[in-house]
């Protein structure tokens, strides 16, 4: 092996190597980031454009009889949507929850947490992840990367963040493409699988498993399924490209060749009808790239449970947050929209709607 090629293989060479921060800094970054660069997957779509409902011309139902009501952790929530993981640890991050929180209690809908890894090495911080006084009727969920259970944080730290947070469920994600790009990131995502499972039999709320924008697939679904996680988010190709977020704060080399994966992933509609053709049951969440009430409602007729949407609220709740709840009863409204269109009076009903694939 050549010298330059070993310098570049090396991951603890310069080369690719970032000086470390810490990760309340990291964090306040990544919001910075996504707010104000281009980090959207170019060349892939969420997979939606693919697929059309077949229109109802005759609906036989009343437009105002129609609900939107779901169950969620045991919760009966007024919608079945999600504001997904997104930020957390920093005071300004902390404002961003607290804002997402009030509107997800307003609207009713679900609200997740971003990474609580801050809180765990950082007690100041716990305050920015407390949002269960904005959002008492609601199921908070808390993130945590799954990586982190092969970096020393087991099953009293988890029961720890979820205290701190008064939280209804621990969310694992996975995000190996974003950690190879990150840097300083965690590569090490050998035997999680057994963890994820001793950890899903032990913890005292249920356990859910995420992706960060690169999608899970049936058969990954099911061993994650099988190994008694309760619920999935498939968190699809077609929004946010991680890679290209963390380009954004990475060496020359690293920036460069997220170029190269900027198509990476499995679109969302693809993982939502892969994980249903392989798994019946099975509580699902889609997420990644969702844009309207519109792919709301065809992410329920592939197969989703519920659905949830991140950078899609993020700038409204930083810059405006009553554009922020006029955006969520948008969405709500497009969703019952797309009901009536289809003859659907409830989520369950739209679930069982015909919906065709174009291409």
């Amino acid at each position: 092996m050549s010298i330059l090629l070993a310098l570049i293989e090396n991951r603890s060479d310069g080369w690719i190597m970032a000086p470390q921060q810490d990760t309340k800094q990291r964090k306040a970054e990544h919001v910075q980031i996504v707010l104000n660069e281009d980090v959207t997957g170019k060349g892939i779509t969420t997979g939606f454009e693919r697929y059309r409902f077949e229109h109802q011309a005759l609906p036989e139902i009343d437009f105002d009889s129609i609900s939107l009501q779901t169950n969620f952790l045991d919760k009966t929530l007024a919608t079945p949507l999600l504001v997904s993981s997104m930020t957390g640890g920093t005071h300004e991050t902390g404002n961003i929850n607290r804002v997402l929180a009030t509107a997800a209690q307003e609207r009713g809908w679900a609200l997740a947490l971003g990474s609580m890894r801050v809180a765990i090495e950082n007690p100041e911080t716990h305050a920015t992840f407390q949002m269960r006084p904005f959002a008492p009727d609601i199921p908070i969920l808390i993130n945590l990367g799954a990586i982190q259970l092969n970096r020393g944080i087991g099953l009293d730290q988890c029961r720890q963040i979820v205290e701190i947070a008064d939280a209804d469920a621990l969310i694992l994600h996975l995000n190996p493409m974003q950690e190879v790009f990150q840097p300083n990131g965690d590569t090490n995502f050998a035997g999680l699988l057994q963890k994820i499972e001793a950890l899903s039999k032990k913890l005292d709320v249920p356990v859910g498993v995420k992706e960060v924008g690169w999608g899970i697939h049936g058969s990954l679904a099911k061993q994650l399924y099988d190994c008694g996680v309760h619920f999935i988010d498939v968190a699809g190709a077609g929004g946010t490209s991680w890679s290209q977020v963390e380009s954004f704060r990475s060496t020359p080399i690293l920036k460069r060749a997220a170029d190269a994966f900027l198509d990476w992933g499995i679109p969302t509609a693809d993982c939502i009808y892969d994980v249903r053709k392989k798994v019946l049951n099975g509580f699902l969440i889609a997420s990644g790239g969702l844009q309207s009430g519109v792919d709301v409602a065809k992410s329920i007729a592939l197969g989703a449970n519920l659905a949830g949407f991140g950078r899609f609220l993020l700038r409204d709740a930083v810059d405006e947050p009553s554009k922020l709840v006029e955006r969520m009863a948008q969405v709500e409204l497009e969703l019952k929209l797309a009901m009536f269109g289809v003859g659907a009076v409830t989520i369950d009903s739209l679930g069982h709607k015909f919906i065709n694939r174009i291409g």
